[in-house]
C-alpha cells in the first residue's frame, strides 16, 4: 500500500468514527495532554489545509508555506476547539476533500518540486501524503474512540517504525540502542546498539512504544532499552 493509499483510508476511518460519537463528545479530553476531542478534530482539519498549501507551492512554484506564521496553528486550533460536533465533523470530511483535490492537481513534474515542511527540512512533494497519513492514523488513536494504534496498516506502521527510529538515532545517548525487528518486514538499528540488545513485536506495538502512545507490553525485549526522547 502506498502513502495515498493509507491516506484514504485512515480518512475513511476516522470519519466512521467521528460521525460515531455523541454530541457532547468533542468537549471529552483526547489522549493528548491538554487537548479535547475537539482540539485534536480541528487540528486535523487545519493539517490537511496546511499540507494543501505544500501542494499548491509544488503545483504553482509560488512559495506558500504550511502556516502564515509560528503561532497560527496553535490560534487555529484553539479557536475551532469549541465548535459543535457537526461542525467539526463538517470541517474534518470538507478539509479532506481539498487535501484530495489539491494531490489530484499536481503533475508528475510537480509531485518531484521542493517544499518546505513546518520543522522547516527542505522535502519532495511526493512525501506530502506521507506526512497527511501519519497525522490521521496516529491522532484516530489519540482521539479514544476505541480505535487503536493495533488498527494502523502493517506496512504503514513498520514505516513509520522506521522513520521515528531514524529520527530517535540522533538523539538519544552515545553507545545505547536497540534493534528492532519485525518478521516479514526487517531490521531497524535504532541508535547504536550494544551486541544483542532488541526488540521485536508486531510493527504496531514498535511504533506506539517509540511514538510514546504505549509501554512494551506487546514487546520481546532482550538487554536494556535506551530513554527515548519525546517524539515530536
Amino acid at each position: 500500500m502506498t502513502p495515498p493509499a493509507w491516506v484514504e483510508e485512515g480518512q475513511l476511518a476516522l470519519e466512521q468514527a467521528v460521525d460515531a460519537l455523541p454530541a457532547d463528545a468533542v468537549t471529552e479530553p483526547s489522549a493528548l495532554p491538554g487537548w479535547t476531542r475537539g482540539h485534536l478534530l480541528t487540528h486535523l482539519a487545519r493539517n490537511a489545509d496546511a499540507l494543501v498549501n505544500l501542494l499548491t507551492w509544488a503545483r504553482t512554484g509560488i512559495r506558500t508555506p504550511m502556516y502564515d506564521s509560528p503561532d497560527q496553528r496553535v490560534t487555529d486550533i484553539e479557536a475551532g476547539a469549541g465548535r459543535p460536533l457537526a461542525e467539526q465533523q463538517a470541517d474534518v470530511r470538507e478539509s479532506a476533500a481539498r487535501f484530495r483535490k489539491a494531490a489530484e492537481a499536481l503533475s508528475p513534474e510537480a509531485w518531484s518540486a521542493t517544499v518546505v515542511s513546518a520543522q522547516g527540512r527542505e522535502i519532495p512533494a511526493s512525501e506530502v501524503p506521507w506526512l497527511r497519513a501519519r497525522e490521521v492514523w496516529i491522532h484516530l488513536a489519540d482521539l479514544r474512540v476505541g480505535i487503536g494504534m493495533d488498527a494502523l496498516p502493517p506496512d504503514f506502521a513498520w514505516a513509520l517504525v522506521r522513520e521515528v527510529a531514524g529520527w530517535m538515532s540522533a538523539r538519544i545517548a552515545p553507545g545505547v540502542g536497540a534493534e528492532l525487528s519485525v518478521d516479514g518486514h526487517g531490521t531497524v538499528v535504532l541508535g547504536d546498539p550494544a551486541p544483542g540488545v532488541a526488540v521485536t513485536g508486531p510493527p504496531y506495538a514498535l511504533a506506539a512504544w517509540l511514538t510514546g502512545r504505549s509501554g512494551t507490553d506487546d514487546l520481546h525485549i532482550t538487554g536494556e532499552l535506551p530513554e527515548l526522547p519525546r517524539w515530536l
